[in-house]
């Protein structure tokens, strides 16, 4: 008698397995002009070598726009590499055949989900693999050797590139289809098992590391690549990656890097690094891929403006977008703004950031801070920039009196003090206002540090302390996220210190001065304490800019100039209601007669 279809699939080769699934991805993950599209791409692209199509590493970064500037092409490749070896992971690297491609575009551009249950933390497992090499031969990803078309045949056998990364999943892949040959494939994977055994090929145990510079290289991409649009490409931000910009683009990616480890330490980044870094301070880290990916899925030689008759149907001009930041900060540029991005949502950001408020243009005084913010009904993004005071000089004036309201508690500073400029900021997803007794904000606000290291500390529910906006006669006025609001001054000789909560941000009210307190042995307060800084500092800074960002398009600002011509009008009326006729000069006299205004201000005489 004929075997069973389920032994047939549990003898499939691993070329009919792939073949298999890859038709499975092609079905459900694309619609039809996109895997016609895909389809021509790699027609026009792929090298031959005998009977095997394949796509080389400087192809795909000609066709991406990747800037050779970056140095960032064999990272990419080596991940798609690695990737396309799904779902028998332990033969990655592979070559990038039209089956590898389909499945790579579709994990790359998030589609997988059609097909795969556990999607986002099957897919950061597979960014890790991909990315991961082996400590104890730490060579570059460009000095690897490319794999040969005679060295890997098409059913997937393994090859035996030294020291990278290639192993199964970290979690089972569940799937819905009652295909027995797509589930024979996927459950001999056993892929928890393999991910908790740690053989000597898996990718999360001991030993397992992505390089630093490695991964530096990507962060810079993944900054450039965050703001694109489906079909965008990369040479729109040509001028990122020309100097000055690039140094820009550099440090801001050295500070998304230090937020994993320490270079100065460690030669590369762990899963269990990756993992716990990546879930709090970056879960959009990655979304970049996406448009960047689908370019695959837009062909050139695809022409929707034809008609049936052949002849071209009008197609409406493109306007060109706006710019992604309209305004210039002293603090936001496009490399912050890119970074803001890895965990703020990017449709937040890009194209709908408003600078309602900058301590350069306005002034650093809280009252103009409230004449610019307090009418903006949509959350609002704060930055301030400083320099850390230096703890060895001696304390003279304002800053004096600065450290004096401070509690004597003082921890070391959170960074090498040879990266002394501080960015801080908080989102704030409620309407500022004046702080009496409560403060105000929820449990959706995020505190947060850019610069020298990354940090996202997201709001408790320990306390609702989240921001309070202090005016005299409070003992301490000035901006604070994290802290109760300062007591209202008493007749004691010696004023109350500032409070300072256990996570917290402090700014004073002249804007001259800023503590963050970070005190981890509490476990925090109105805000979660780090996730990678495991440990109490403290970062006292003199200001350099402060600056209120609204996020929000034409709608927000326009309820905002209305709120502003509203309160315009009332002062208006208030003021010809109390002075009565409106003739300034009429009413000056009669204030005058009253005693109220002029030279003699002891009121009239009873007499």
């Amino acid at each position: 008698m004929g075997q069973s279809p389920s032994h047939e699939a549990a003898h499939a080769s691993k070329a009919e397995i792939t073949a298999h699934l890859a038709d499975k991805f092609a079905r459900r993950c694309y619609e039809p002009l996109e895997l016609y599209s895909l389809k021509d791409n790699f027609r026009s692209l792929a090298d031959r070598e005998g009977d095997v199509r394949y796509l080389k590493e400087e192809t795909i970064a000609r066709f991406l726009g990747l800037p050779d500037i970056l140095a960032v092409s064999p990272v990419v490749f080596h991940m798609l590499s690695s990737i396309g070896a799904f779902p028998f992971l332990r033969d990655a690297p592979v070559i990038l055949g039209f089956e590898q491609m389909i499945m790579v575009v579709a994990i790359m551009t998030e589609r997988y989900t059609k097909v795969l249950v556990k999607g986002a933390t099957n897919r950061r497992k597979l960014f890790f693999r991909s990315l991961a090499v082996y400590d104890r031969k730490l060579s570059e990803i460009k000095s690897q050797k490319p794999v040969s078309i005679t060295d890997s045949s098409q059913n997937g056998a393994r090859s035996h590139v030294p020291g990278f990364a290639v192993d199964q999943a970290g979690d089972d892949i569940d799937d819905d289809d009652d295909d027995e040959l797509v589930m024979a494939a996927l459950d001999s994977l056993d892929i928890d098992d393999a991910f908790k055994a740690g053989d000597s090929h898996a990718a999360t145990t001991h030993g397992a590391i992505i390089p630093a510079d490695n991964f530096r290289r990507l962060i810079m991409l993944l900054l450039l690549a965050s703001p694109l649009s489906p079909r965008e490409s990369l040479s729109v931000y040509v001028e990122r990656f020309t100097d000055p910009g690039l140094e820009s683009l550099r440090a801001t990616a050295e500070n998304v890097l230090s937020a994993f480890i320490d270079v100065e330490r460690s030669p590369g980044i762990t899963f269990a690094q990756f993992r716990d870094v990546l879930s709090v301070n970056f879960p959009y880290l990655f979304n970049g891929l996406s448009p960047l990916f689908e370019q695959f899925l837009f062909s050139k030689n695809l022409d929707l403006s034809k008609r049936k008759d052949g002849t071209a149907a009008t197609v409406p001009a493109v306007l060109p977008p706006p710019p992604l930041l309209q305004d210039k900060g002293q603090i936001l540029n496009l490399d912050i703004l890119s970074q803001l991005s890895f965990f703020i949502d990017g449709n937040d950001l890009f194209r709908r950031l408003r600078l309602l408020y900058s301590g350069a243009d306005a002034g650093y005084s809280m009252g103009s801070f409230e004449t610019k913010v307090f009418n903006w009904r949509a959350p609002t993004i704060l930055l301030v920039s400083g320099t850390r005071i230096d703890d060895t000089e001696p304390r003279r004036g304002s800053e004096g009196v600065f450290y004096d309201s401070l509690p004597p508690q003082r921890f070391p500073n959170g960074s090498p003090s040879d990266r002394d400029r501080l960015v801080f900021g908080v989102l704030v997803r409620q309407p500022w206002r004046v702080t009496n007794k409560e403060c105000f904000g929820a449990d959706d606000m995020v505190l947060f540090q850019l610069a020298p290291t990354h940090d996202v500390l997201s709001a408790s529910s320990v306390n609702k302390n989240y921001a309070a906006f202090t005016k005299p006669p409070s003992a301490h006025p000035g901006i604070s996220f994290g802290s109760a609001p300062s007591p209202t001054n008493s007749s004691s000789r010696h004023a109350p210190l500032r409070h300072i909560g256990p996570v917290s941000l402090v700014l004073d009210s002249s804007f001259e001065f800023g503590v963050f307190n970070h005190d981890y042995t509490s476990r925090g307060g109105a805000f979660s304490t780090s996730v990678t800084r495991k440990f109490d500092f403290q970062e006292r800074f003199s200001i350099d800019d402060i600056e209120v960002w609204g996020c929000g398009g034409d709608e927000e600002a326009r309820i905002q100039r209305e709120r502003w011509e509203w309160e315009a009008r009332e002062a208006e009326a208030r003021r010809r209601v109390n002075l009565g006729t409106g003739d300034i000069a009429a009413d000056r006299a009669l204030l005058e007669m009253a005693g109220l205004i002029g030279t003699n201000r002891s009121g009239g005489s009873m007499g």
